[in-house]
């Protein structure tokens, strides 16, 4: 990738959130400098900020997106803990009551999930990444308050943006240019990238959507005796047959957050009293119980663009060269399966690996780039619209042949890794984005999940913790 006079070495980041923190890191010591363009000013301290419209909702990472992480940044896992994030093994320390019964509680320690509020771990990682930038060979600079506008360059080549300071703020209706030899979208769910490419030219890439009603809402709670709250966090997950969940989890400061969710006609109220009602119609009344121990903390937010959405950046000429999208701005997933946060990690991972391993900014490697992101991205994808696309459907089209061997496999997966070690083990591999999702008809586990017999799960809420 050559430079250009006017923009030297230098990398814009669209998009000063979480992704576009960890897009930073990425690029340390790749060019001279990255400038972050931010709509929004950020928040004194660990405050919620306007542009994040999921941030009062739960939020995890997911053990590959921790991994993942730690990688990027070492040391952040540790200053979360200190921040206040629980840390919640599976299968140990969530409960989670499937179709057949509860899911019984293995001492497995392989899979450590982070449980924590979205503003503290937006500030914990934006800290890190700037204190990380400090002491390396890369200047960092942040424009807050400032929308970009658009792409400059032309169908084959980005060369930069245009930028202007967002209303209110002093010549806010200037535009200017910022040179680049290279321009990362990651503004999330409300990404332009379309928009700017048909505006060079180009040919708007292929997009896939499965969108299946979802919708949920959250509140934070306390409990009232800290001594009688429960030792493990709560899911009961929507099926079928009751197509309304609920995750109710440790967060920092002694504090729970309640999600619950549900698909179209059966969306959960943002009404307090009604909210509670709602929580009596899941698929076990657990959770119900557990809130006449708890004081509400919030007022219920809710939350309705859930709909998965893929945009295929990664195609052969999808995007022009000294251009990379990631995190939601290329793949966004329904937000209660809690993988975004981890794609977001192991995307920016990716670029960096390509970058390093690519011999650095050079023609095509923003292509090469793309693909490693995407790849990154497959798995979680594939959970996402595989859970979603049964209440997504439409018409009278019946299901192929295929497609209902590979229901009625993974529902007998399912009901087996609830009660199985090694069933769970792989299941919990695949869902945590640290083994590929074939690991799930591997010879052990489709002979454990089709020969042997299949049985309920536990009747009530598992309290003893089972060795493995």
């Amino acid at each position: 990738m050559t430079e250009h006079s006017n923009g030297g070495r230098t990398a814009i980041v669209v998009g000063g959130g979480l992704a576009g923190m960890l897009a930073v890191t990425a690029l340390l010591g790749q060019v001279e400098t990255v400038t972050v363009v931010e709509r929004d000013r950020y928040p004194e301290g660990r405050g919620f900020r306007k542009g994040v419209p999921q941030a009062r909702h739960l939020h995890v990472l997911l053990s590959g997106g921790r991994h993942a992480l730690e990688e990027l940044l070492p040391g952040t896992v540790a200053a979360l803990g200190e921040a206040g994030a629980r840390g919640l093994y599976l299968s140990r320390d969530l409960l989670t009551r499937t179709p057949t019964g509860w899911q019984r509680r293995f001492d497995e320690r392989r899979h450590l999930t982070l449980s924590v509020t979205r503003p503290v771990l937006d500030a914990v990682v934006r800290e890190r990444v700037l204190g990380a930038a400090a002491g390396s060979a890369t200047r960092v600079e942040v424009l807050e308050a400032t929308e970009v506008t658009g792409l400059t360059g032309d169908a084959s080549r980005v060369t930069g943006v245009r930028v202007r300071p967002r209303d209110g703020a002093p010549g806010a209706r200037s535009e200017r240019e910022l040179p680049a030899v290279l321009v990362v979208d990651a503004s999330g769910r409300g990404s332009r990238t379309p928009q700017w490419l048909a505006a060079l030219g180009r040919t708007v890439p292929h997009e896939e959507t499965v969108d299946a009603g979802i919708a949920y809402a959250t509140r934070m709670y306390r409990p009232k005796d800290p001594a009688t709250a429960p030792d493990a966090g709560i899911n009961v997950p929507g099926w079928p047959e009751c197509p309304r969940g609920a995750v109710y989890v440790p967060v920092e400061d002694g504090k729970w957050l309640l999600t619950m969710s549900g698909v179209r006609g059966h969306h959960p109220p943002t009404d307090a009293a009604e909210f509670t009602a709602f929580s009596a119609t899941i698929g076990d009344p657990y959770i119900h119980e557990l809130l006449d121990r708890a004081e509400p903390l919030s007022p219920v937010h809710g939350f309705r663009d859930t709909r998965n959405r893929r945009r295929h950046f990664e195609r052969p000429g999808a995007l022009p060269d000294g251009l990379l999208v990631l995190g939601d701005a290329a793949c966004t997933f329904n937000p209660v399966y809690g993988q975004g946060m981890s794609v977001a990690a192991l995307g920016a991972l990716a670029v960096r690996r390509t970058l390093t391993d690519g011999g650095g900014l050079r023609y095509g490697i923003t292509a090469e780039a793309q693909r490693a992101v995407a790849r990154a991205a497959e798995p979680a994808w594939l959970a996402a619209v595989g859970a979603d696309r049964p209440y997504a459907s439409t018409g009278d089209t019946k299901a192929g042949l295929g497609e209902r061997l590979s229901t009625w496999y993974l529902d007998r997966l399912f009901a087996r890794a609830a009660i199985d070690p090694v069933v769970g083990a792989a299941f919990r591999d695949v869902f945590n984005l640290t083994a590929p999702p074939t690991c799930l008809v591997a010879p052990r586990i489709f002979l454990r999940t089709v020969f042997l017999p299949r049985r309920p799960g536990l009747p009530g809420p598992p309290a003893a913790i089972e060795a493995v």
